[in-house]
């Protein structure tokens, strides 16, 4: 069913806001609202309607009820990092809780679109070569995004009639990305794990919209990995971005990225120290066959469009 009244959390992030203005453009759509509590994106459409409310508050409930919300697109859940680390956890798992329940008590909500991660898979010496959608999730205390995906599952079970769509994406880079990993390309001298070279798959930002964009107009429901095609070695990607490697001891990395002067903080979290220790790549098979969604940029396009606009940012 064709979408009329669309909310979507997060739009103070990137993604979040990217999508919410392509939401707005199109004539089809009556209304686009953009929940967060922090102030909006910068160039977030006149169309898309501000809502600051937080989604762990029960009055997510009344909003997505007052305006007639029928598809709610969930890209609020980020990467619990740095000193923020246990408030960023409890949003993502607290709100994703009490959005799911709002959207279980409302009768007009037809469709969920859910932003996931392919850290879900995790990344370890017996890790697969490349992930499918059916492959178990990981487990342990840094389980985050496979808990939020848990819920979303416990909904689509007690709201058949609610088009469900999860989209695991791979990690973002490209122009405007600010994330751990695109930080960790910046760094002057690149501590590297001593012994290995991770192969990592990577998503450009436009095409992580284009692929939201579609789950929101088109009934997708099911699980969906999405990456750009191919993979790059992470020797191959410091030496694209100019940057000088460094080997050592994996539990040394954070320490000796801190000391690099410069430079803008690298928070490591457990995934992102295991991801550069033995990388990660998704199958995007599904995404292009039942999906129907071919992604424009590969991971080595993505990564050059991020080290272009890296260089531009670096010699102004």
């Amino acid at each position: 069913m064709a979408p009329n009244v669309v909310l979507v959390t997060g739009v103070a992030d990137q993604l979040g806001g990217r999508l919410a203005n392509r939401l707005a453009e199109n004539p089809g759509i009556e209304r686009v609202l953009g929940v967060d509590t922090r102030p909006p994106a910068p160039g977030l459409s006149p169309r898309v309607e501000p809502v600051a409310v937080d989604i762990r508050d029960a009055r997510i409930g009344k909003v997505i009820s007052t305006a007639n919300v029928d598809t709610v697109v969930h890209a609020a859940p980020r990467a619990s990092i740095g000193p923020l680390r246990s408030a960023i956890k409890e949003r993502n798992v607290i709100g994703t809780m009490q959005l799911l329940a709002a959207c279980q008590r409302s009768p007009r909500v037809s469709k969920l679109v859910v932003k996931s991660s392919a850290e879900v898979y995790g990344a370890s010496p017996s890790s697969p070569a490349v992930f499918t959608e059916q492959d178990p999730l990981a487990g342990g205390r840094d389980r985050e995004a496979a808990e939020i995906e848990a819920y979303v599952r416990g909904f689509s079970r007690r709201r058949p009639d609610v088009v469900t769509t999860t989209v695991r994406l791979a990690e973002l880079i490209g122009p405007g990305v600010d994330t751990a990993l695109a930080r960790y390309f910046r760094l002057p001298v690149v501590p590297t794990v001593l012994g290995f070279d991770a192969r990592v798959q990577l998503l450009h930002p436009q095409d992580a919209v284009d692929v939201l964009e579609r789950a929101v107009l088109c009934d997708l429901p099911g699980v969906f990995n999405a990456g750009g095609d191919g993979v790059i070695l992470l020797s191959q990607a410091i030496r694209r971005a100019g940057r000088v490697p460094l080997p050592m001891p994996r539990a040394a990395i954070p320490a000796a990225a801190r000391l690099v002067r410069g430079a803008a903080p690298v928070h490591f979290s457990a995934d992102l120290s295991r991801l550069l220790n033995y990388g990660r790549v998704i199958d995007t098979t599904q995404l292009k066959t039942t999906f129907g969604f071919a992604p424009k940029w590969s991971t080595s396009d993505a990564f050059d469009d991020y080290v272009r606009t890296a260089h531009k940012e670096m010699s102004t």
